[in-house]
Formats: structure tokens, sequence, C-alpha cells
């Protein structure tokens, strides 16, 4: 929108200046043809006056002001007699039969040729014919020679240069100051435009609580104040719905965890197999519904976005839950392995206690969907192979993997995968992954693992690496640095 607007000025301030600066050039141009012409014909008239008197005196004065007139302009005079032939003193012209002496001797005519349709050409001809009375008592006059005055134009196209380059560069620089000032306005104008972009971008991102300043015309400030009080009434609302979640979450915590416990009490003192059948199906439901319940306040505490990241140690925190899963994975016969480059420096961003949640709940799910005997592989990567600014950190397993149409909807909240262990998920598992992974400015995908399974990349902000510790030897000890 500024480069258009800028454009238009643009147009505007060279049309106006084209409709001003155009018809003065011409009027100049025009003007100083015919000022050229009048005084060259003057002169020439004069000298056909001198040569038309027919006595020596005269010619004597025709020849002084035709040499005077070659020294100091850039004219040249050639004058012819009656027959065509010579005026002495005066030399002979060069070319006494062509058509503009023709028209003067034998029809008494006044001939200018500039030599060009176009403005003009190198030379400015002017013939006048020389007339004589015929008598002391008549008034009759004959044509009893003529003058010729030839005029170089260079001087007059170097000052028609002048008019038209003056007007040109000046053109130039009022629309290249038109630029400026367009450019100026015109980012003026579109200011509250870009703020309320900048709005509606912030917006878009997840951030309910960007405002965009109510300036600029009174348009925009309408449309800043209708969408600002919009904001502040979505963002109350989903305030409240987040609140709603968390509270009803930790409210049924309790009595879930009673029921189960109630449940546990009823299954050890039953010895009917149908009863204790029937209680393990509603211990196994308490439990599923208690991890829903969980995920919910997990995910409604991501939302909130209470926590700011912070450099964490990467690596140490990866092994740290990795220690937590290795026994759960060897009930089943998975191992889980750590690769990639990653040393202990690498510090990632992440709020406190989001990359735990992050790695618990990809695990889970990795775990899930694992056959028995199987392998997850959790790699790590940094600097050349992730990237100048992100850390990527990589779970695969060996499950049965994802469609394309599945992986589309993976991050959906209640959306729930196949696994292979007969146990049921929540459904909010990726959907926290993916809500704690853009709070921390990182992103996360799936994409099919090599030889088949999931592998799920979650790409993180590198923080500052931490500084080497140089340990300092003791007199005598060997030197020794980590």
């Amino acid at each position: 929108m500024i480069k258009r607007l800028i454009i238009s000025y643009v147009l505007l301030v060279g049309v106006a200046l084209a409709a001003f600066t155009v018809p003065v050039a011409f009027t100049l141009t025009a003007q100083l043809r015919g000022d050229t012409e009048e005084s060259v014909r003057r002169e020439a008239t004069t000298m056909a006056l001198l040569l038309g008197n027919g006595d020596g005196p005269s010619r004597q004065a025709l020849a002084r002001v035709s040499a005077a007139y070659a020294d100091e302009t850039p004219g040249m005079v050639e004058v012819v007699a009656a027959g065509g032939g010579t005026v002495a003193p005066l030399p002979p012209a060069a070319h006494p039969g062509d058509r503009a002496f023709t028209a003067a001797l034998r029809e008494g005519r006044t001939t200018v040729d500039w030599g060009s349709r176009w403005v003009w050409g190198p030379q400015l001809v002017v013939t006048v014919p020389a007339r004589a009375r015929q008598g002391p008592g008549d008034a009759s006059q004959r044509v009893v020679g003529a003058v010729r005055v030839r005029y170089a134009t260079a001087a007059l196209t170097d000052r028609l240069w002048r008019i038209w380059g003056f007007r040109a560069v000046l053109a130039v620089g009022v629309l290249a100051i038109a630029a400026a000032i367009g450019a100026v306005v015109a980012r003026l104008l579109t200011k509250p435009l870009r703020q309320l972009n900048d709005m509606a971008s912030r917006f878009g991102d997840g951030d309910l609580t960007a405002r965009s300043p109510v300036t600029g015309p009174q348009e925009t400030q309408t449309l800043a104040r209708t969408l600002n009080q919009g904001a502040e009434r979505l963002d109350t609302l989903v305030a409240s719905q987040r609140i709603f979640v968390a509270d009803a979450s930790h409210q049924l915590r309790t009595p879930l965890t009673a029921l189960r416990l109630s449940l546990d009490n009823i299954a050890d003192g039953v010895d009917d197999p149908f009863v204790r059948e029937d209680v393990e199906q509603a211990t196994a439901e308490v439990v599923r519904m208690s991890r829903l319940v969980s995920g919910l306040l997990v995910l409604a505490r991501a939302e909130a976005k209470a926590s700011a990241a912070e450099p964490l140690a990467l690596r140490e925190l990866v092994e740290e839950r990795l220690g937590v899963w290795r026994p759960a994975a060897d009930e089943r016969g998975v191992t889980i392995v750590l690769a990639g480059d990653a040393d202990d420096r690498l510090r990632v961003l992440a709020g406190p206690g989001n990359l735990d949640q992050v790695l618990d709940n990809v695990l889970s799910n990795a775990l899930e969907v694992s056959p028995d005997g199987g392998t997850i592989t959790v790699r790590l990567e940094a600097g050349a192979a992730a990237g100048a600014e992100e850390t990527v950190l990589e779970v695969l397993d060996q499950g049965p993997g994802m469609s394309a149409a599945e992986q589309s909807r993976a991050f959906d909240r209640f959306w729930r995968g196949q696994g292979l262990t007969g146990r049921s998920g929540s459904g909010l598992g990726l959907a926290i992954v993916k809500q704690l992974v853009t709070d921390d400015g990182g992103s996360v995908a799936l994409r099919d693992a090599p030889g088949g399974g999931l592998c799920v990349r979650i790409s993180l902000r590198t923080g500052a690496e931490a500084a080497p510790r140089w340990i300092s030897p003791r007199p005598g000890a060997p030197r020794s640095g980590g």
C-alpha cells in the first residue's frame, strides 16, 4: 500500500509538473526561434536596401557590413545581381541559381528556410530581394539583386538544450522530492494500519494481550477501538475458560483418587472372578479419567504462559528423564538409546518444567506404540547439523507409524492413535507437547522414521553455551581441563 501511495503521489506531481513545464518550454523555444528569425531577416533587409541603392558608396558599405556581420555573428552573407552575376566588391555566391535566389530575383519574394521540419537544422537561410526605383518620379520598384544570410544554429541548439535540460533536471529534482515526501506521508498514513496488522499477527500467534494504539484518522481509530474491545472480550472469555478447566480438573482429581482407592479395596475383598474383572475394568476407566484430568490441568497451565524461558542443560535433562523411563521400558524389553552430537555445555531456552513434560509425553507415546523388544532412539542435534540458532531433539520409535492424514490430526486435542499395548491414552499428550514447545519459541513436527515407525522432531531455541571450567592444578600436579 505504501508503494502504491508513493506512485500515485509522484504521478500526480509529475502530471502537474508536465502541465506547467512543457508548455513553458515550448513557448520559450518558439520565442527563441521567432526572435532569431526576425533578427536575421532585419539584417538581411538592411543589406538589401544598401544593394538596392546601386551606387558605389552603398556597395562599399554593403561589403563592410557583410564582412563585419561574418566576424561578429555565426552568419555569412551572399549577394547576387539581378541576372545572377556577382556584385563587386563582394565575393560571388556559392549557388546563385538555386530556388531561393530564383524566387527573390524573379518573384521578389523573401524566403526563410530553417533546414528541418522539426525545430531547426544546422543553418537558418534567409533570402531577401533588393529593389530599386525605376526613376526619380516613379514609385514602382524593380528587383536588382538578392541578399542571402546563412546563420548557423549551433548556438541556438545550445540554448535550446539549456532550456529543456534545466527544466528536465528541475522536474527530476521535484519528482525526487515528491517521492521522498510521498514516502513520509504514506508511512504516516499507513502507520495505524501497520499497527493493526501487527496486533492481528500477534493475536494470530496466540498472544491475546496484543492491543493496537488508537491513532491516525477517525476511521482507523474507530477500527482500532473495535478490535481492541473484541480482543479484550475474547481474552476475558479464554481466560475464564482456562480457569474453569484448571479448577474443574483440580477438583476432579480428589474424587477420582478416592474412587480408585475404593475400587482397590473392593477388589481386595472380592473372591468372585467375574466381580473382580468388573472392578478391574472400572479401575482402568478411573485411571484413564485421572490421566485425562491431569492432561487437561497441564494444558490449561501451559496455555496460561505463566513461566518465561530460561537456559537449560539439554543433555543432562534428557539423560535424567531417560533414567526415569528406562525401568518401564525394561519391563517390555524395549531399549532406549541416546545419540547425537550435543555435549553437556549445550543450553536450550525452555520454561521451567516444560521440557520435562514434553519428554514425558513423547516417551510415553513412543513406549505405548513400541513392540516388545523394540528400540526407542533419542537423538540430539546442535550447531551446523540443526541450524545456527536452534537445537533439534528427535524421538524415533519402531511402532506402526502414522499416515499423512493421522499426522495432520495428531496434535488435535482428544485425538488418539492406535497403540500396541492395549492401554488407551487421553488424547492430550501431543497437544500438550505442541503447546509447551510453541510457548518456548520452538516448533514440533511429525514425520516417518527411517525403517518404519514415527519420528517426533522438536526444534528448540539455542541458548548461550556454558563456558568450559578450567581447574587450576596444584603445584607439581599434572594440568587437566574440562
